[in-house]
């Protein structure tokens, strides 16, 4: 970071007029929205990380259920999950919120796969096949991001890892995508997840795996 900022530029700015700052901030801002709505948050906003939290999980239900009730193919499913994603993306860069990465991921698939396995299955496998190695692939993510949890947290996330390990199960394509792509479903059911995990996605992904 020195490089970037000698202490000539910190100097320089530091000596600028409060009105010079202020607009210099606000420039900033508006090329930066990430950075605009973490500062709102962290300065203006009163709802605590668990409630935006909250209001995330809520705008997730209710987008599941209206891409479930107009279902047209995985194909397109697959898009609305990465729209859905970025919410949690968002909200994760604003109120960095580890612990709700983890926890709006599985509610993502747990409620997604639960209102739509019999669409996935009803289609073909080479239809399906996309969407089904994304969530494989965000599976693994979560698994990673609960790996780097302290270990007193993991009790919490047992029962969404039960239910996620038994749908992905339920779905043959997700099953036989799963196998493909390395992903033992009983790391899910038995909430055992190996210390090498970070290793063994690692290696995957080398070998052209979970794309």
């Amino acid at each position: 970071m020195s490089s970037l900022f000698p202490k000539e530029f910190k100097t320089a700015i530091s000596n600028l007029s409060s009105a010079e700052k202020d607009k210099l901030i606000f420039r900033l801002l508006k090329k930066d929205l990430v950075l605009a709505n973490r500062l709102s948050f962290e300065l203006v906003n009163t709802d605590t990380v668990e409630e935006q939290r909250e209001k995330v999980k809520k705008r997730l239900a209710g987008r599941i259920d209206i891409v479930t009730q107009n279902f047209y193919s995985p194909g397109y499913l697959n898009w609305d999950v990465r729209e859905m994603s970025g919410t949690i993306n968002e909200h994760v860069s604003i109120t960095k919120d580890k612990y709700g990465e983890i926890s709006l991921n599985l509610f993502l698939l747990n409620k997604l796969l639960a209102q739509n396995n019999t669409n996935i299955s009803s289609s073909t496998y080479d239809k399906a096949v996309k969407f089904c190695t994304a969530v494989i692939a965000r599976t693994f993510k979560i698994l990673l991001l609960i790996k780097k949890m302290h270990e007193d947290y993991f009790i919490e996330f047992k029962t969404d890892l039960e239910t996620l390990g038994k749908l992905i199960g339920n779905n043959p394509f997700l099953l036989r995508t799963a196998i493909h792509n390395g992903l033992d479903t009983n790391w899910l059911l038995s909430g055992n997840i190996p210390d090498n995990i970070e290793q063994i996605h690692k290696q995957l992904r080398q070998n052209g795996f979970l794309r």
